[in-house]
């Protein structure tokens, strides 16, 4: 089988089939019965490339878990024309080093075997990547694993050593990332910022981060389909996806649908100060060490058909200064677990009620925040 045909292969790999392959979503059956919701109703955007196919191992990467491939993966990268390609790497472990990390190329797809693992070596830095890019536009990146270095990191302090991350976007457009495991980063999995724009991540499992599973922070038109954020611990925030913006700058447009958050040490998401139009639709967020969501200081934020269960305090708290946000059709049940599951019979509320603070709480100077009408178990 040559290349292409390898490829073409892995690129039609279905997306129910690699979240049951990976330990999240197929761990679903484990906590509370469900099954796997529908899959959301779409496809990777097209990115613009040229027809040009490079195997890492053509520019001598080894992949033998012990050898050095930083260099090889990115003289591949450099080798493509100016009209771009593909870089296939193979099945293997590659060895990066993070302080030099992957520098993506516009005009690119990084097509990875699902059984090629980017493996970054251990380092001392507080910021460093596996892949990386800059200023870039029309990237892909697909299949495979990024395996970080938290457990061998030799940390100068825990409190800054958190900018390790799988995957840093800067001030980049059309950018997908899909059908890829991240895991064990010292920072987050996925971090999008730096005026990012028309970013899709698709199918993707990010767990055992120490930060967050993914930053969302200075970029607009993020959107985020049938992907697993879990066991986000180490460093705070420690959520499953933080949305926040440095001091200064703003984040909007933001969709995240048919996603699950469980395990995340703090929130499942966090959407936090100068954030503007996001939507979660058809998510779980369930088992997180703290809140299942929370908000503070922004606007413009849908929730619709999402089950909020067995968090360890609060299903979602709405917090001060949140703004034209709807919360509507969603299910909650057996929050506030610390405490010990409350049982109760199935009920169906328009608004909110004292009986219903430990799925809902509303704190601070609210503006236009409508609690519709929701089940409750």
């Amino acid at each position: 089988m040559n290349i292409i045909e390898r490829l073409g292969n892995e690129a039609t790999l279905p997306r129910r089939d690699f979240l049951k392959k990976t330990t999240g979503l197929a761990a679903a059956l484990a906590f509370g019965g469900f099954g796997l919701p529908a899959l959301a109703n779409t496809l990777p955007p097209v990115r613009s490339r040229g027809t040009t196919v490079i195997s890492v191992k053509d520019k001598g990467a080894v992949g033998d878990g012990i050898h050095d491939d930083t260099a090889a993966i990115q003289a591949a990268i450099n080798a493509l024309p100016s009209t771009g390609g593909t870089i296939f790497v193979p099945a293997g472990t590659y060895l990066i080093d993070t302080t030099k990390k992957i520098n993506l190329r516009s005009l690119m797809l990084l097509q990875m075997d699902p059984a090629a693992i980017l493996k970054a070596k251990t380092s001392s830095v507080s910021r460093a990547y596996i892949l990386y890019a800059n200023g870039k536009t029309d990237v892909e990146i697909a299949g495979g694993q990024l395996l970080g270095e938290r457990d061998t990191h030799k940390y100068l302090t825990t409190s800054t050593d958190e900018w390790n991350h799988g995957i840093q976007l800067l001030n980049c457009k059309r950018v997908t990332v899909r059908d890829l495991r991240i895991s064990k980063c010292t920072g987050d999995g996925i971090c999008v910022g730096g005026g990012s724009s028309d970013v899709v991540v698709e199918n993707i499992v990010s767990t055992q981060n120490r930060r967050q599973g993914m930053s969302i922070t200075n970029c607009t038109n993020v959107k985020v389909y049938d992907s697993e954020f879990s066991y986000t611990n180490g460093t705070s925030p420690e959520c499953g996806i933080d949305i926040e913006p440095d001091p200064g700058y703003t984040c909007s447009n933001v969709w995240i649908e048919n996603c699950r958050f469980n395990n995340n040490n703090k929130y499942g998401i966090n959407i936090w100060k100068n954030v503007s139009n996001v939507t979660v639709t058809k998510s779980v967020l369930e088992y997180n060490g703290s809140l299942g969501m929370s908000t503070h200081y922004c606007t413009g934020i849908t929730l619709t058909g999402n089950t909020f269960r067995w968090n360890s305090a609060t299903g979602i708290v709405i917090n001060d200064g949140t703004q034209n946000l709807v919360h509507s059709g969603n299910l909650s049940y057996c929050n506030y677990s610390r405490l010990g599951a409350k049982s109760r019979t199935p009920f169906t509320l328009t608004g909110w009620a004292s009986k219903i603070e430990r799925d809902i709480l509303l704190r601070g100077t609210l503006t236009n925040v409508q609690v519709q009408t929701n089940n409750y178990q």
